[in-house]
């Protein structure tokens, strides 16, 4: 299956986490808290309904590899799912883990500024080249 320009948007393949038949798993390079990640359609889709059953299955264990892998990475305590389709119009969700007290990784802080209301996208910590390849990875590792 094709890659989806909404996906390259988001820094794949560099920024891919894990792949699946019909969904990726990349790190936003944007952290808007710790750990945020863009679960994103490989189909050309840009309506969540156009999506075939077959997705709509497999979304299911993504969403429990995601949630079990960024539990281990940055502990959160709730975890939001936004679908945002307004720029990039493929389907695709930011993972968004939530938390009150913020979080450290590499040297950087990760505030939640928006906690405990809507995350506040435009507050992201925005990671260079070499800080997506190690989140990356640490993260990929979770998914094994």
């Amino acid at each position: 299956m094709a890659i989806n320009p909404t996906v390259e948007r988001f820094g794949y393949p560099a920024s891919l986490v894990k792949e699946y038949q019909h969904w990726v798993v990349l790190l936003r390079p944007g952290q808007v808290t710790l750990g945020s990640l863009v679960l994103a359609a490989k189909s050309p889709a840009t309506a969540f309904g156009q999506l075939p059953a077959s997705a709509f299955a497999e979304q299911a264990l993504a969403i429990a590899e995601i949630e079990r892998a960024l539990t281990a990475f940055s502990g959160f305590e709730r975890i939001n799912y936004l679908m945002l389709m307004m720029v990039d119009p493929h389907v695709h969700f930011h993972v968004i883990p939530r938390y009150s007290a913020s979080r450290e990784w590499g040297g950087l802080e990760f505030p939640d500024s928006g906690w405990p209301a809507v995350p506040d996208l435009k507050s992201a910590v925005m990671l260079d080249d070499e800080q997506i390849a190690t989140m990356r990875e640490e993260l990929a590792e979770l998914f094994a």
